[in-house]
């Protein structure tokens, strides 16, 4: 068997330890030191989901604006251009500044090389900070940020899945926004979080690659009128 490549290291701010890019023929892998992988490019069925199904709840809206916190391999931005109009427009927050590099790269490929859209803006940052700063400004909040509302690189990013963190999504959706969440597992704790801060919730359970391997979580929050 071919053995993986280390291609590049990146630390994660704010003491979130560092990633590394590594490529086997032509897959590529993202992994975190000390916690192992966190995507692959084989394996992104339910980052496709995560954007397919709050697109089809915006599909309405005829200049949709959405917010992606993460841009990972680029599939969940890749998928959501896919679901809208030409009149759309999809910022996405990035806080590791080589992830948005690895994307511009080689690695782009394999989803297409959304960052070359034109309806496509990279905020390199924290999407908490985006989130504090607006106001009814989203049709759509996307957050595939660490592991879910339990984080295994950063800390930090338990914040946007708090009670704050939440009311901060909320504040920042229009009327009937959707805010989808992906996580690799059901919380039932989380659900009831979303519910107290005023969403209407579902839970949906999706594989991770074309009906295969492990079941991870996708929350649709809509925000009322």
């Amino acid at each position: 068997m071919i053995p993986w490549k280390l291609l590049d290291t990146a630390q994660i701010p704010g003491k979130g330890g560092e990633l590394q890019l590594y490529r086997r023929d032509t897959e590529f892998s993202i992994r975190i030191v000390g916690g192992g992988e966190l995507m692959n490019t084989r394996a992104h069925s339910s980052e496709d989901a995560l954007a397919e199904l709050a697109c089809r709840k915006i599909a309405g809206c005829s200049r949709p604006r959405v917010l992606i916190g993460g841009l990972g391999m680029g599939f969940t931005l890749a998928a959501a251009l896919r679901h809208l109009g030409n009149n759309a427009e999809v910022v996405v927050a990035e806080l590791v500044p080589a992830v948005v590099v690895w994307n511009q790269s080689s690695l782009g490929e394999h989803a297409g090389h959304p960052l070359l859209d034109e309806r496509s803006t990279v905020r390199e940052g924290d999407v908490a900070k985006i989130l504090k700063a607006e106001r009814q400004a989203y049709d759509a909040i996307l957050l595939d940020v660490d592991n879910g509302p339990e984080g295994l690189t950063r800390k930090k990013n338990n914040w946007l899945y708090s009670m704050d963190g939440l009311t901060a999504s909320y504040t920042a959706l229009r009327s009937n926004g959707i805010l989808a969440v992906w996580s690799a597992g059901p919380d039932q704790n989380f659900t009831q979080r979303l519910r107290k801060v005023g969403f209407k919730v579902s839970q949906n359970r999706v594989r991770e690659h074309d009906n295969k391997g492990k079941l991870h979580t996708i929350w649709l929050a809509e925000r009322g009128p």
